[in-house]
């Protein structure tokens, strides 16, 4: 993902102001473990495997392959430039990597980590995804505002779906429906998985510059994490806006977990914001849990219920950039869990 917002050294006084508002005798929430990655370089996307032990984690110009459980490195895939998102195909042993400036998109094989093939994308390959309704890969854009398709059997471009603007993230919900943000245009454009055209543009007011995604297939409810500190909930069938709700700032990613019926915003702040589900059209927030500054992407287990977030240590950003700069050898996986007790 693109954006990450300044000043993320005044976390303490945030998360503290923020946590205030919303009055709770004691955390659902703990960070149960710190996984260290020594390597240099920034982040972007994580991945859990929902059919190992692995997590895979965006760092620099490669991928580190952790144990998503002791946190142990059990692999690295290098590539050329820039990691932004990892998605799998576990049915086909193969994952895919998008890198950013390179343009590309790379194959590499789940067991071995070994590189197979670079696909050619649109310019700026970020978020990336596998549709399991159309069986294809798709990487979102940045730069040339579209999205490759890719089929992952023969590995080869199959479309290009042109947008109006710049595509953040997207999300399938597995029945022929593929929704991605316009964080440019300020709404979610819903494409036909079939056809891949674009078939509604659909504003997401009072949110703006939606980033991270998510989304509930069973209630058909998605949710936006949006630039102005909120994360918009939308009806999935119409766009309907169900309701908005207040986050930490910098929010970069969206999780869902899809049995505890529960939404996260994770925020650059420092903050995650947890958000729970009561019924398909309430939604409240149950609670800020302290994370760490920069914490601004998110992975869900949904087997283990566990909340992956890659962070570290910043030095003010150099000039006339935007992102603070990560001191090397502090980049760090955190892990937090739900008191399920």
């Amino acid at each position: 993902m693109r954006k990450m917002k300044k000043h993320y050294f005044l976390v303490a006084i945030f998360a503290i102001t923020t946590i205030s508002s919303y009055p709770q005798n004691k955390s659902a929430y703990r960070i149960s473990a710190s996984f260290p990655i020594k390597s240099a370089g920034g982040y972007d996307y994580l991945t859990v495997d929902p059919n190992s032990e692995k997590l895979y984690v965006s760092h620099g110009s490669q991928v580190n392959v952790l144990n998503k459980q002791t946190g142990d490195s059990v692999g690295v895939i290098k590539t050329e430039k820039d990691v932004h998102g990892i998605a799998l195909v576990p049915a086909l042993n193969k994952g895919y990597i998008s890198n950013g400036t390179l343009n590309e998109v790379l194959v590499f094989d789940l067991a071995t980590n070994k590189v197979l093939k670079y696909v050619p994308t649109g310019k700026f390959a970020d978020g990336i995804f596998y549709d399991d309704f159309s069986k294809k890969i798709i990487s979102c854009n940045g730069m040339s505002k579209n999205m490759t398709v890719i089929d992952p059997n023969t590995d080869t471009v199959l479309a290009t779906i042109q947008l109006t603007g710049w595509p953040e993230t997207a999300v399938s919900d597995g029945k022929g429906n593929i929704y991605v943000n316009n964080a440019e245009k300020g709404e979610m454009d819903v494409i036909d998985a079939s056809t891949f055209t674009v078939i509604h543009n659909w504003s997401n007011k009072p949110g703006t510059g939606a980033s991270g995604l998510a989304i509930d297939r069973n209630n058909m409810r998605l949710f936006a994490t949006c630039g102005n500190k909120m994360m918009i909930v939308m009806d999935a069938t119409n766009g309907k806006i169900i309701t908005s709700l207040p986050t930490g700032d910098g929010a970069d990613g969206a999780g869902f977990d899809d049995q505890l019926k529960v939404a996260y915003s994770s925020n650059g702040d420092g903050t995650l914001t947890v958000v729970k589900e009561q019924t398909p059209d309430k939604f409240t927030v149950s609670e800020n849990v302290v994370t760490k500054s920069g914490a601004r992407t998110i992975a869900v287990d949904q087997k283990t219920h566990k909340i992956y977030l890659p962070s570290g240590s910043f030095q003010p950003a150099a000039k006339g950039s935007f992102r603070p700069q990560i001191i090397p050898g502090t980049f760090k996986i955190l892990v937090i869990e739900p008191n399920l007790d």
